[in-house]
């Protein structure tokens, strides 16, 4: 699934094409890609689809609208494009036609990405945590959360509603990066490795959006072209490879449900927390 950095990379790369033009067709090849309103919804007396930013919000696309907004979440295999000679390719989902006579393509091979229409930021918003690049992730943030949840450090990372945008790989590569075992508790972190933990998760970020995202197997920004962050994986996906810092075997377990990439020599496990004052659900 798309992650942070990969969803901003499409979001960059749409700006320039979509802002100041206007949608004025929205059709659903897949009816269920639309999953919270019909194309009429759009045009409703009193709106327009003149698009006035496209930014992110989580792994959400969002395009503005004066009163409304596009909310677009790509999931597993979704991605967004503008066809060569008006092609329009065998699993695209929807088709995003502009006053431009531009065509917006969502295509999606396994089908789970989906289109929502919303008034404003605020349902997203109340589902998910602080932007790890905004103002609100700070170092004292992350320690007064970190230290009020008794859970498993790489499921707390995961989950949306206390980090937005963070996935597998870049929840791996900041933990290791950090010295932390992905099978650490939450509160029993101690301070340093926190502040190690949020320089890592900023720097990674910044560094996989520079380099446009990370292709495994499917992520592939606008018209096709792969991420260029893969180059730059110091732990996902090299098991049984040296790490880099100090040579032992890269292992995969399973945390959290997940296929995890962990140096059990760089990376300590801390699990001696005390009982948390408050605790998140699942």
């Amino acid at each position: 699934m798309p992650e942070l950095p990969e969803v901003q990379t499409v979001v960059n790369g749409l700006k320039e094409d979509l802002v100041g033009d206007r949608i004025t067709c929205i059709t659903p090849i897949w009816e269920k890609v639309l999953s919270n309103f019909i194309p009429s919804d759009l045009f409703i007396k009193g709106r327009t689809t003149l698009i006035q930013d496209v930014t992110r919000r989580a792994k959400f696309i969002i395009i503005h609208f004066p009163s409304s907004i596009l909310a677009i979440h790509l999931r597993m295999t979704g991605k967004l494009f503008f066809p060569v000679a008006n092609h329009i390719p065998k699993h695209t989902t929807a088709v995003i036609k502009l006053d431009s006579r531009k065509k917006l393509i969502f295509h999606d091979t396994r089908k789970f990405g989906r289109i929502y229409l919303y008034n404003d930021l605020t349902p997203i918003n109340e589902r998910h945590g602080p932007e790890p690049l905004g103002k609100n992730f700070s170092v004292g943030w992350l320690h007064r959360a970190l230290q009020q949840r008794k859970r498993n450090i790489k499921a707390l990372l995961l989950d949306q509603s206390f980090l937005a945008g963070l996935g597998n790989i870049y929840v791996d590569e900041s933990l290791w990066a950090a010295g932390i075992h992905p099978g650490s508790i939450s509160n029993a972190l101690p301070a340093a490795r926190i502040s190690r933990l949020h320089e890592a998760v900023q720097a990674i970020l910044k560094a996989a959006i520079t380099a446009k995202g990370t292709t495994i197997i499917d992520f592939s920004y606008l018209n096709g072209q792969n991420g260029r962050y893969t180059s730059q994986l110091r732990i996902f996906g090299r098991k049984g490879q040296p790490c880099i810092t100090c040579g032992r075997d890269i292992e995969k377990i399973k945390v959290a449900g997940r296929g995890t990439y962990v140096c059990s020599r760089c990376q300590k496990k801390y699990t001696r927390g005390q009982s948390a004052p408050h605790q998140d659900r699942g």
